[in-house]
């Protein structure tokens, strides 16, 4: 069992080495992006799901589908501090840019940059040196307006070269609500002229009501496919798989084990997975070296993930956490944990929306609450709360 055959990447957005259990949803994407680059109606997509998922794999992977069919692409991850304008713009530069070395026609091309000049001037977005001869339109000052312009502008110089742009967007959730009624009126409208531009989205899972909330018709434009846990026969391909390439095995009360262990979450398949191979001596690893793993393992999240996600609270949002906590994995009534702390529901209202906003918490329905990050009501239970210091006489 050497170090460095260690087959498992635990990582933030990193590729696990066996990809399980999400081949319907990467097909679904793959399909969408050969329709709009051959011109047909695609559907948009948000994933929605907790942290730990796989959804800024799946993008990436989304990613090299679409430039494998010669589409344009460009991946971005929302930062809340930023409007939507100075992240997409620089973005969209380099989409024209690809666009422009195609040699076709270049009169669509230079109209779009002139439109991403304008917008970008409007916005105070920060885009490299472009050199245009047409004379775009100024831009109005009104998001959704100029936004649906330089789409539109975009989209057709990507039909004119047979090609489509695909924009894949992570942490949507972040976009401010302005931002994101814009962003979804410009699909709305490349939509309605089946123009070939796609976008493919991830978010927590109030990301379906926040766009709702910014436009209806939300609803209807993407699709919402739901994220969660792999399925049992994909959590063990996940975790048996990597394994079995480099010729060692679990055994079968091992693997029944750590998939129990993990929840099937693939981020702690993977977690568990690289831990039970240093624990091992040689193949097959054992249940006994599954136990000693996931000692090992709890210890790396909690030192790792959650101590770091906890100590971003202040002193009331981390009793509310805890107070959640108590109730155990799954959401839990707002008014439970209101009288948990003995506050009044419209007391407790304001912590409660700012764990939503600092992403530690979401709201799958009116009325609950839940932790965005699995296992971590675990570990508030197995942390005692801290004291507040002793004050010190001075002397």
């Amino acid at each position: 069992m050497k170090a460095t055959l260690n087959p498992y990447n635990p990582g933030a957005g990193v590729p696990p080495p066996e990809l399980a259990g999400r081949d319907e949803l990467i097909e679904h994407a793959r399909v969408a992006v050969v329709r709009a680059k051959a011109g047909r109606p695609a559907k948009s997509s948000i994933m929605l799901g907790l942290r730990g998922v796989g959804k800024t794999v799946l993008l990436n992977h989304f990613e090299a589908i679409a430039e494998d069919e010669g589409c344009q692409t460009a991946l971005l991850e929302i930062d809340p501090d930023k409007p939507l304008a100075h992240q997409l713009a620089p973005q969209l530069q380099h989409i024209l840019h690809r666009l422009d070395r195609m040699k076709k026609a270049g009169a669509d091309v230079q109209k779009a940059f002139g439109s991403l000049r304008s917008f970008a001037a409007m916005f105070k977005a920060t885009v490299g040196d472009v050199d245009f001869s047409f004379a775009a339109p100024a831009a109005t000052g009104d998001l959704a307006v100029d936004l649906t312009d330089l789409f539109i502008a975009i989209a057709e110089a990507a039909k004119k070269r047979d090609t489509a742009i695909v924009l894949l967007i992570d942490e949507i959730q972040y976009i401010q609500k302005g931002d994101l009624s814009a962003l979804i009126m410009a699909l709305h409208k490349i939509s309605q002229r089946q123009l070939p531009l796609l976008m493919f989205g991830a978010g927590l899972p109030q990301l379906a009501k926040l766009a709702g909330d910014a436009k209806s018709y939300a609803e209807r434009l993407f699709d919402y496919p739901p994220i969660g846990p792999l399925s049992d026969e994909g959590a063990r391909q996940a975790l048996a798989s990597p394994a079995e390439r480099e010729k060692v095995k679990y055994a079968p009360d091992a693997l029944d084990y750590v998939v129990e262990q993990t929840g099937r979450y693939p981020f702690f398949l993977q977690v568990w997975g690289q831990h039970c191979w240093e624990a091992a001596a040689k193949s097959p690893i054992t249940l006994a070296d599954a136990k000693t793993a996931s000692i090992a393992a709890t210890a790396a999240l909690d030192e790792g993930i959650f101590k770091v996600r906890l100590a971003r609270l202040t002193e009331r949002q981390k009793a509310y956490a805890r107070a959640m906590a108590e109730f155990g994995p799954e959401p839990v009534n707002s008014s439970d944990v209101a009288n948990a702390l003995n506050l009044s529901l419209s007391q407790a209202a304001p912590i409660r929306d700012e764990l939503i906003k600092k992403g530690m918490a979401y709201s799958p329905e009116r009325g609950l609450i839940g932790f965005t990050v699995p296992k971590f009501d675990d570990y508030l239970r197995r942390m005692p709360a801290s004291k507040p210091a002793k004050r010190t006489a001075k002397s």
